[in-house]
């Protein structure tokens, strides 16, 4: 029973570390395609790009939507990344950006709030994460990436709101009422099949 028993973690290891390494090996593919297509522009490979703390970060522009441009154009300045921000601040200053209409940077501030925070937490800025990222895509025309991450994000923030007392309304948040939004918005996005504005379709997070 012993060997048996060794034999199923030795494979359920061996199965976690090939995904891992599938994983890797996708991003380094994806990484590979990005800086070809960048050398054929005449352009500096992104997997070069370096933030100032010597962390690889891509450096190429983007637009409002998070959209890579070409080098040498002008986007819209990235959040910075690592802040960290009391929980007001984080909804206070997303609110500020879904306001704007810049959802994917949005997303970095609550990405953020999740990789800082405390671990009872993360559950929830994941999903408001996910729920930026998915109004992101709505914007771009992603109607299949749009709608599984709006709907994701509206189950992750339900479910945390669900796991304890005094968890629907965090930081003045109403839960509820984004996972409403939310799912409404997936439909609306399956039923057009239409990119959405971002600034008009934006969430209330505090209601």
């Amino acid at each position: 029973m012993a060997s048996t028993s060794s034999g199923r973690q030795a494979n359920a290891r061996g199965g976690d570390d090939e995904g891992r390494a599938r994983g890797a090996r996708d991003r380094d593919d994806e990484g590979r395609a990005h800086n070809a297509r960048d050398r054929d522009k005449g352009q500096a490979p992104s997997a070069r790009d370096r933030d100032k703390e010597g962390r690889a970060r891509n450096a190429r522009p983007r637009d409002g939507l998070g959209r890579p441009l070409p080098y040498g154009s002008e986007g819209v300045a990235r959040q910075s990344e690592g802040v960290v921000r009391t929980p007001r601040q984080t909804v206070t200053e997303a609110q500020d950006l879904l306001d704007a209409g810049r959802p994917f940077h949005a997303h970095e501030v609550f990405e953020d709030a999740w990789k800082s925070g405390p671990e009872e937490e993360r559950g929830l800025w994941r999903g408001l994460a996910q729920l930026a990222v998915g109004l992101t895509h709505a914007a771009r025309g992603n109607v299949t990436g749009g709608a599984r991450l709006l709907r994701r994000g509206a189950g992750a923030v339900t479910e945390w709101a669900a796991s304890g007392a005094g968890r629907q309304r965090p930081y003045e948040m109403d839960l509820a009422g984004l996972a409403l939004w939310a799912r409404g918005l997936a439909e609306e996005v399956e039923r057009t099949a239409a990119p959405v504005d971002a600034r008009t379709r934006r969430p209330r997070l505090r209601g």
